[in-house]
């Protein structure tokens, strides 16, 4: 490099911007790494940093940790050569950083409730959100964090995605010791900072309930893939439920795996046809929207909830629907769940860099909350049941 006046970390900067100026460089290039500029213009690690530093708070570049420094996009760079660089301005003290939540939707009234949770914690903080759908994709997933942390966040609170596997990019983010919390998920094995319910606990308050009213025959279902923590910890509370009260699982009652969108009851629909074929007296979903759906097929069968049917529905469905006010629920408190993934989020924020990480993993006891979509089995209900012929397949 030419030795010249202008001090060395601006010279890399010139070198850069005129690159990617002429087109050298294409937006999302990879710059080379550290090491390597050190190597290439012989200067410190120090001076490479201020460098790329600089460069990145101009918009030239955004850098992923644990990934590298990127070539940003043009509309960034435009921005930057007309605005005066930012060493130039004094800092505002009112200038507030973004927080990233990450969901996979917001298809009810708990999604509603997480984030005003969430938002009652950051509501006059340093902090504002800006939230990201993935629509339960893990492949969206990964690119919501990658463009939230292109973006400048501070951190993530994430609600992964309902998937049989880890998200890997969830992972990394671990491995690089970036600052998030997980929401109403956990990845067995792997310690993370995390604010869940016990959906274990959840499953086994419905189904003693339900025993003490006198049902046997009760179903369970999820529209979630087998594997996924969250249905697999409920599905297991459910059986040892069963197991205790020295009930034989019977495999015909364990609904799962099938698709399931929000726009009302088909009689084709596998669901449909298991409600119509009265072989459960009573339900416990592990999604609410299932709940609206078991209920809703009822009454085009004219069966009647909760004298024919009891339903028990993880979190409840009802706020704000005239046809379904009072549901049975176990309630997981996700106004709470979200205020504190929030102030945990920010307490590691808080945190000096570099500090060993001690994992923040908050389990929330859940309540069962008894309203009128529950009653004692009829006899004719019981009858029903017991006259189901075989298992379809759901």
């Amino acid at each position: 490099m030419q030795n010249d006046r202008k001090a060395l970390y601006v010279q890399i900067q010139e070198y850069f911007k005129a690159r990617i100026t002429s087109g050298e460089l294409k937006e999302n290039a990879k710059i080379p790494s550290e090491k390597e500029l050190m190597e290439q213009f012989a200067v410190s690690r120090i001076t490479v940093a201020n460098a790329l530093g600089e460069l990145a708070k101009g918009g030239w570049i955004y850098r992923i940790p644990g990934r590298g420094s990127f070539v940003g996009s043009r509309m960034t760079q435009h921005r930057a050569a007309l605005e005066p660089p930012v060493a130039d301005q004094p800092p505002s003290s009112s200038q507030r950083r973004m927080i990233g939540l990450i969901m996979p939707y917001i298809p009810d009234y708990f999604a509603v409730r997480l984030i005003e949770g969430i938002q009652s914690v950051f509501k006059g903080s340093d902090y504002y959100l800006l939230i990201a759908l993935t629509n339960n994709s893990k492949e969206r997933e990964k690119e919501a964090i990658l463009e939230l942390i292109r973006k400048g966040a501070a951190g993530l609170l994430i609600f992964p995605a309902d998937t049989e596997t880890y998200n890997e990019e969830i992972l990394a983010l671990k491995l690089r010791n970036y600052p998030f919390v997980l929401i109403d998920r956990y990845l067995p094995g792997i310690d993370t900072h995390y604010v869940c319910s016990d959906g274990y606990l959840g499953t086994q308050l419905a189904v003693n309930h339900l025993w003490d009213l006198g049902h046997r025959s009760i179903a369970i279902c999820t529209d979630s893939v087998k594997g996924t923590v969250t249905a697999e910890d409920r599905i297991a509370g459910y059986m040892d439920a069963l197991k205790d009260k020295g009930a034989l699982i019977n495999p015909s009652l364990i609904l799962r795996e099938f698709d399931f969108e929000l726009n009302g009851p088909q009689e084709d629909h596998p669901l449909f046809r298991y409600v119509k074929s009265r072989m459960a007296t009573a339900y416990i979903t592990l999604h609410n929207q299932l709940a609206l759906f078991i209920a809703a097929a009822a009454k085009r069968l004219h069966l009647r909830v909760p004298e024919d049917i009891s339903i028990v529905s993880f979190d409840d469905p009802s706020v704000g629907l005239e046809d379904y006010s009072s549901f049975s629920h176990v309630f997981q408190n996700e106004k709470k769940m979200g205020a504190i993934a929030a102030q945990n989020l920010l307490d590691v924020l808080k945190e000096p860099a570099g500090a060993m990480p001690g994992y923040r993993m908050v389990t929330i006891t859940p309540e069962l909350m008894v309203k009128q979509t529950t009653a004692p089995v009829s006899n004719e209900a019981h009858t029903g049941a017991a006259g189901g012929a075989g298992s379809l397949n759901v």
